[in-house]
């Protein structure tokens, strides 16, 4: 069964000497209560960098504890719940191989996949780690932003339930690759002619595919 190992909020805004607005919010921690998400995000949590991390199809960020696995053994420490700015750290679900536009529901809130996390500088600066970025991107296990489709309430422990899959295999995967420059031309044109493809990552996909 796939379910919410960890519902994580913001802890405290902490400096990000480097970034666009000298702090981030990054640093987000477990809760043991219920929360209630709406399309402003999780109850008691905020984004500091609103440009870039605003938009309603970010307003919850899923990564999953089998991606934190992997990372563990590469790093060669344990990675706490939150350690990457996610707001559900859960078990029993792909976020990468997931197509764009599924909607899940959690709790009693229903969410579709809405895009890819795209490293930045501000992450990089987070886990201290050289290269980070260029890694992250690499290895492909970069969780999924949900955009709120029906506000509800989420805990830890809530089971989630794939309730549609849109008929294309455009994947967060798929988009991913397409942003950071990773890509074959069939996977360029898939994304470019999907429906849920979000207007940025179609436009990346429609200017490579014309060069």
């Amino acid at each position: 069964m796939a379910q919410v190992v960890s519902l994580n909020v913001v802890h405290a805004d902490i400096p990000d000497e480097g970034g666009s607005v000298g702090v981030t919010a990054i640093d987000k921690r477990a809760v043991s209560d219920r929360r209630v998400v709406t399309t402003d995000g999780v109850a008691g949590d905020h984004r500091s960098d609103m440009k870039h991390h605003g938009h309603t199809d970010q307003a919850i960020y899923a990564y999953a504890a089998e991606d934190y696995s992997w990372w563990s053994e590469q790093l060669g420490r344990e990675i706490a719940a939150g350690s990457f700015g996610e707001n559900l750290t859960t078990v029993g679900i792909d976020w990468n191989a997931i197509a764009i536009g599924s909607v899940v529901h959690i709790g009693t809130a229903v969410l579709q996949v809405s895009t890819a996390r795209i490293p930045c500088g501000t992450f990089q600066r987070w886990m201290g780690q050289d290269q980070w970025v260029k890694r992250f991107t690499e290895a492909g296990r970069c969780g999924a932003y949900l955009r709120v489709v029906a506000s509800g309430e989420i805990g830890s422990g809530d089971e989630i339930v794939i309730a549609e899959v849109p008929g294309h295999n455009v994947s967060i995967l798929d988009l991913l690759r397409v942003w950071t420059g990773i890509r074959e031309a069939e996977q360029l044109t898939r994304v470019a002619e999907c429906v849920d493809t979000p207007d940025d990552m179609r436009e990346k996909a429609v200017k490579a595919l014309a060069h």
